[in-house]
């Protein structure tokens, strides 16, 4: 079993940046994908960015690439996104996730994420 907190949300203005971050209990921190996902009101969950746990590669969804950046510090059991730039639209509860699987085949759906953190809100003001 994994649990997942994240922290760091908050109220932020148009431009501006936030960090969030995502700490993991357990010892397999290291060998789990992790992604973050995030939910706007009455929308679906959508796909942010992924980290692998080998290689480190890195996954975005296309319109959030240059602005968003996942890493993760295996020391820490914790995985971070970082937010420049942050507009309105991005407004949303953000969610972190764990995956145990070795292929990154669906990294970018929900379904691919055994666990998930209780999310945390972002809103952005215009």
């Amino acid at each position: 079993q994994v649990q997942l907190v994240e922290s760091g949300g908050g109220l932020v203005q148009a431009g501006g940046s936030l960090r969030l971050s995502c700490a993991a209990s357990g010892r397999t921190f290291s060998t789990y994908v992790m992604g973050w996902f995030r939910q706007a009101p009455g929308k679906e969950r959508d796909f942010v960015a992924a980290i692998t746990s080998s290689s480190g590669s890195t996954y975005y969804a296309d319109s959030l690439k240059g602005r968003f950046t996942i890493s993760r510090d295996n020391a820490k059991n914790t995985v971070y996104l970082q937010m420049n730039s942050l507009k309105p639209e991005d407004t949303a509860v953000y969610y972190c996730a764990s995956s145990p699987r070795i292929s990154g085949f669906g990294i970018a759906t929900t379904g691919f994420y055994d666990y998930w953190g209780q999310g945390t809100q972002v809103t952005v003001s215009s």
